[in-house]
């Protein structure tokens, strides 16, 4: 007797995140429907025809949300309006408060396993490898939304249980990424064949993923049921910016110069962070052995 095929609801599903989350799925298996709001931004991504895409506006009061989680086994909430503008007050305004009452109608109509996309920002000033034992101390208003919402359905779980998996990104690049991300802005440099590229002295300790090994992970997660809790979405080795960046040239095989110390720090990040691996690690190797 062959196991249902489990039915994920996927929001955000036209972001950076959301695109290959939904690639990585439908190659494990699982029924997709989609959400976002745009159908045309939907239409041009390869999945469109496989999947069941619903345009809708998750924060909008009069979403039908029972219809839209009907026959749904788990929901993957991606969906955060308003990114990477990390120190708007919106995000605990407006976002936290109209996405907690999407979730919690969700799991009302009857979602048991709910996948929430946290942040590495929730860690705040901390700083070396960072577990997810370690209390979160978010110093962003994006941070301190995520980390609240975390709470609020945590203390939701006593009310009606389901099983809450809250997956920490840390820094993602690849295809769909933000064009004033650090490697998106490198590239256009490249392209332009502009002789040097501005930056700040690179010395920053980050954890980055290409973006589809952190879908692929995502992806893991939802397939189980059985891991609750928080769980690192990260590479766990620490890596310099400028290192970072002087990959990517060599890749590129460019000539260009990097303008070390054009820019300061960032005043809302640590100097040196990264995250503890393990047990995004042992669930992956477990995935790849079954």
């Amino acid at each position: 007797m062959t196991a249902a095929v489990l039915k994920v609801l996927v929001t955000g599903a036209t972001g950076f995140v959301g695109r290959h989350l939904v690639s990585a799925l439908l190659d494990k298996g699982f029924e997709v429907r989609a959400v976002a709001r745009n159908v045309e931004a939907a239409q041009a991504l390869p999945w469109f025809n496989q999947v069941e895409f619903v345009a809708a506006d998750i924060q909008d009061p009069n979403l039908d949300v029972a219809a839209l989680a009907e026959g749904i086994d788990v929901i993957a909430h991606l969906a955060w309006s308003g990114l990477p503008n990390y120190q708007a007050l919106f995000h605990f305004e407006r976002n936290l408060p109209l996405d907690y009452a999407f979730l919690k109608r969700v799991i009302e109509a009857g979602v048991s396993q709910v996948m929430v996309t946290g942040t590495c920002f929730e860690y705040g000033l901390q700083s070396g490898p960072l577990s997810e034992t370690v209390t979160a101390q978010p110093n962003t208003p994006y941070g301190l939304a995520k980390h609240t919402l975390r709470q609020f359905l945590e203390s939701l779980q006593r009310q009606q249980p389901f099983t809450l998996q809250w997956a920490r990104l840390f820094y993602l690049h690849g295809e769909g990424q933000n064009p004033n991300s650090l490697l998106a802005s490198l590239d256009r440099a490249i392209d332009a064949g502009d002789a040097q590229f501005n930056m700040s002295a690179g010395d920053q300790l980050r954890d980055y993923l290409e973006i589809r090994e952190a879908a692929a992970m995502l992806a893991a997660l939802v397939a189980r049921r059985d891991v609750a809790g928080v769980i690192n979405c990260c590479s766990g080795q620490p890596v310099s910016v400028r290192t970072l960046v002087e990959q990517r040239v060599a890749e590129r095989q460019a000539n260009i110069a990097l303008n070390l110390g054009h820019y300061g720090y960032s005043a809302h990040e640590p100097m040196a962070f990264w995250g503890v691996a393990e047990r995004i690690s042992q669930l992956a190797g477990e995935q790849h052995a079954a």
